[in-house]
């Protein structure tokens, strides 16, 4: 009943998170499906879909504007008519290079309606509730987004039924939130951020944050090309899909608990290097099955980087630096996203499907090699860890929900750093030309 009780004030939004997912998650593979059965290129899709990752960075610069004009109701539904409509266009105009200016005004759009939520979920939420508030929408999160794959069963891409599904699903989203009673937040001015410095306080953090998004970008995007040219069918493809994000939903709170009591860069080493061995094995797959269980271990390691990569850096960071610090993680995430999908589809085109596996295990083999290097180099600054908090690429808003005020307390002891030893770490961390 207490459970219930913490629920009431963001139940509204909860159900709107809930659709708006479903029909993201199942417009990203709908449109790499129609693309490949429309004979587009792996490369040519990689550059389609890496519109939607640009236009999610540019939005991460203009929602928080948008929404101090013109209000989260408003802004919500604005995004949303966009987001329906975009849905559609696709099937109107099918062509890439209309294709590609449309992925980059939904990315644009998405991330709004996302800040939207994750802001209006903050705001809600009791300080000492918002961890578990948290845990909740990344319940929803993953649930709705390992359920979309499944939505692929009800049609063909090839026509038009699951484009309109989209469209409804995301324009159901708006009643929920525009129903509420609840008095609209305000989102308060962000701190600038500066990303230099961050390199030189937590630069495995950064790098880990950009290379993890050249692996998860290229899975988002390219994974359903990769198992339609293994032979699975529609509803195959949706069962590869979901089971990494069901695997990433389970295996992450398991291993970031463990880096809660143990040396953090050390298990990020650990999962880096096991995700990269699990996605060389996927060419060697002697089966379906057993492929759809490597997914499922590859989907808890590799869902689990970004999250280590967040914890690890607010390691290293004072509590009044955390929220750019943040934003300047997910803006390196973003752009390694962005980058994924053409490198992975133009090494699909040359070597074909199996490149992408390799790709994959190249971009953690190269993060956990920077990893040993950074450890061998330098000690981080740590002398007090972070709650691990499971999440995918969202907003800035975000990571708000994941601290309450005991979290915080954790920082404020005056010991956490010593300025003068901050100062001469700081120019270690700098990274250097050799």
């Amino acid at each position: 009943m207490r459970s219930l009780a913490m629920l009431k004030p963001v139940k509204s939004i909860l159900w709107s998170v809930a659709l708006l997912l479903l029909g993201n998650g199942l417009l990203n593979t709908l449109l790499t499906l129609r693309g490949t059965g429309e004979g587009f290129s792996s490369a040519v899709l990689g550059m389609i879909m890496s519109g939607y990752f640009v236009g999610f960075i540019c939005g991460t610069w203009v929602s928080g504007r948008l929404i101090r004009r013109m209000g989260h109701i408003r802004t919500f539904g604005f995004c949303a008519s966009i987001c329906a409509s975009v849905a559609l266009l696709h099937l109107v105009f099918i062509n890439p290079w209309v294709w590609l200016p449309l992925r980059v005004i939904y990315g644009l759009s998405f991330i709004t309606l996302v800040t939207v939520i994750e802001s209006w979920l903050n705001s809600q939420a009791a300080s000492h509730e918002r961890g578990r508030i948290f845990a909740v929408y990344m319940v929803v999160n993953l649930g709705a987004l390992a359920t979309a794959q499944q939505l692929l069963r009800l049609s063909s891409p090839q026509g038009f039924l699951l484009f309109v599904v989209i469209a409804i699903l995301i324009s159901w989203a708006l009643l929920p939130i525009t129903l509420t009673r609840r008095v609209q937040p305000k989102i308060p001015e962000r701190p600038k951020s500066s990303l230099r410095a961050l390199l030189g306080f937590a630069p495995l953090a950064v790098a880990s944050a950009a290379l993890s998004g050249l692996a998860m970008g290229a899975f988002w995007s390219m994974t359903p090309v990769y198992a339609t040219q293994l032979g699975f069918d529609i509803g195959g493809v949706g069962l590869v899909m979901s089971v990494a994000i069901v695997g990433g939903a389970l295996l992450q709170i398991p291993i970031g608990r463990f880096s809660d009591k143990h040396d953090r860069p050390s298990v990020m080493t650990w999962v880096v290097f096991l995700a990269a061995l699990v996605a060389a094995g996927m060419p060697f797959a002697p089966s379906h099955d057993v492929l759809l269980g490597l997914y499922f271990i590859w989907g808890g390691l590799a869902f689990s980087l970004y999250p280590l990569a967040v914890a690890q850096l607010i390691d290293q960071l004072h509590p009044d630096e955390i929220v750019s610090g943040s934003a300047d993680m997910l803006v390196m995430h973003g752009a390694g996203c962005a980058v994924a999908p053409i490198a992975a589809g133009s090494l699909m085109t040359a070597v074909g499907g199996h490149g992408l596996p390799i790709y994959i295990a190249c971009v953690f083999t190269l993060l956990g090699g920077y990893a040993i290097y950074r450890r061998r180099r330098v000690t981080a600054l740590v002398t007090r860890t972070a709650h691990f908090e499971p999440m995918v690429q969202s907003s800035a808003e975000a990571l708000e929900m994941i601290f309450d005020d005991t979290q915080h307390d954790l920082f404020d002891d005056p010991s956490f750093y010593e300025e003068d030893e901050r100062q001469r770490l700081a120019g270690l961390f700098k990274p250097s030309n050799s």
